[in-house]
Formats: structure tokens, C-alpha cells, sequence
């Protein structure tokens, strides 16, 4: 009986985790154009995003997102990693086989660590030019885990941002 009802429980909460992330209103590739009204805001924030997990650790998932501030002034990389993230290593990107560097992350959530990146105009053509992007976090001081995010797609769903 007690499973029945957490299985219940699971399947009623499954349609508002999904309105969290946003309705899909198109695909670009393997890029989600989704939009969604944040709580207390008059207009539809739109973005672009991936979730992926690790080749080897089902467990290691990455949830990528690019949107542009309402304003439109600037461009921003967020990414969304799992709890238990090694906070001082920060985050590694490599696009192909170009360092792009390491940034650290702002701030932990129930959810997951996050971590954001303004993007540059060198950047968004690194992404554009590309045909995969490697996030590095670490679980340990010695143990770098690689998760592959297709970059295919990623130039026309950046354009079609609003």
C-alpha cells in the first residue's frame, strides 16, 4: 500500500517538475527551445537547454541552459550540476579540443550546484563553430568527470532567441 501511494505521490508531482523547466516550443539539433513565465514576471523568459548525463555515471547529470537577460544586453551560459560537486575545482569547459577555461560556481539549490558565465561573442562562436562542448566538475581533487554536450543545433536556436 505504502508503495502504491509514493507511486502515486511521484507521478502527480512529475507534471509540475516539468512545467518548471519550461513548455518545448521548438528543437534546434539536440538543443530544447523552451520558454516558461518566471514567478512574478509579465513576460515569457525563453531558453535553450540540454540535459546530459555522464558515459559512465548514470548518477553525473548536467542540465545546460543558455538564455539571454531580459533586456536583451547580455548572454548567459548557466549550467545546473549535481550535489556532491567538488566546489573549489569549479567548472572546466572544453570545446573540441580548446581549453576554454574554468569558472566557479555561485551557489548550491536543493536541486543541484549552478554555475553561470556571461557569454562573449568569442564564446558564442566557439559554440556555434563546434561539435562538442566537455563540462568538467570534480567529485574528488583527482577525479575530473567529463560530460559531452552536443553542440549540433546550438547556432539556430541561439538565433532564435528572442
Amino acid at each position: 500500500m505504502y508503495r502504491l501511494l509514493l507511486i502515486a505521490t511521484l507521478l502527480l508531482l512529475a507534471p509540475a517538475h516539468a512545467l518548471a523547466q519550461g513548455e518545448v516550443k521548438a528543437k534546434y539539433g539536440d538543443w530544447d527551445l523552451r520558454c516558461d513565465t518566471p514567478p512574478g514576471a509579465q513576460n515569457q523568459q525563453c531558453f535553450i537547454m540540454q540535459f546530459v548525463t555522464a558515459a559512465d555515471r548514470d548518477n553525473v547529470g548536467l542540465s545546460v541552459i543558455v538564455m539571454k537577460t531580459a533586456d536583451k544586453q547580455a548572454r548567459i551560459l548557466r549550467l545546473l550540476a549535481p550535489l556532491g560537486v567538488l566546489l573549489p575545482r569549479g567548472l572546466g569547459l572544453r570545446i573540441d579540443d580548446t581549453d576554454m577555461g574554468t569558472t566557479g560556481f555561485i551557489r548550491c539549490l536543493p536541486n543541484g550546484c549552478l554555475s553561470e558565465v556571461l557569454m562573449d561573442d568569442s564564446l558564442i562562436e566557439s559554440l556555434r563553430a563546434g561539435d562538442r562542448a566537455m563540462f568538467i566538475i570534480f567529485q574528488t581533487p583527482e577525479e575530473g568527470i567529463g560530460v559531452p554536450i552536443s553542440l549540433e543545433g546550438f547556432g539556430e536556436g541561439f538565433d532564435a532567441l528572442p
